[in-house]
């Protein structure tokens, strides 16, 4: 088997191994499915144009959150101009929406509220919902251990305050 059909395969079972955490990242910056749909391949093109320079002396799961993480961001950042001017029609429409009772109203509002942040706290907040220690946060981030310690103490009492105004509401 050529080179290129081997790296074609190995790709393919990385995938497989790795699209939970793939779709996982993607939801958590966008939350409309055909985008979701748009971002994942970004996020995957990527992934396989940096898949034969990928240094095995770190974690494939550490350089995957770290490329999906910093694709999403960038995919954000592009499409926020769009979707500005979408939500001015939303907001125009939404009376004419209907949704079903969420499942979890507290898990539910944990989500919108994590919509409120910042993209990089986004994903902070995400792998510490996933148990990665700050120390994997920190080297998937590309930021300092205290760095994050900082800022996970700021998300979440920035999350907490959401949670007490809506309380109160």
């Amino acid at each position: 088997m050529n080179k290129a059909k081997e790296q074609e395969k190995e790709f393919l079972a990385f995938l497989e191994n790795y699209k939970k955490l793939i779709t996982k990242v993607s939801g958590i910056y966008c939350h409309v499915p055909e985008e979701r749909k748009d971002l994942i391949q970004e996020i995957i093109i990527q992934l396989w144009k940096s898949f034969p320079k990928y240094d095995h002396k770190y974690p494939l799961s550490t350089w995957t959150y770290r490329i999906a993480i910093n694709v999403s961001i960038s995919f954000l950042r592009k499409n926020t101009t769009q979707k500005r001017a979408k939500e001015g029609y939303r907001a125009e429409t939404q009376w004419m929406e209907f949704d079903p009772p969420p499942r979890d109203e507290r898990l539910d509002m944990l989500y919108r509220f994590i919509d409120l942040l910042k993209p990089i706290d986004k994903a902070i907040i995400m792998l510490y919902l996933e148990e990665h220690s700050n120390k994997e946060i920190a080297e998937i981030m590309g930021l300092s251990v205290s760095n994050v310690s900082t800022r996970k103490l700021r998300i979440k009492d920035t999350l907490k305050h959401h949670f007490e105004i809506n309380k109160k509401g």
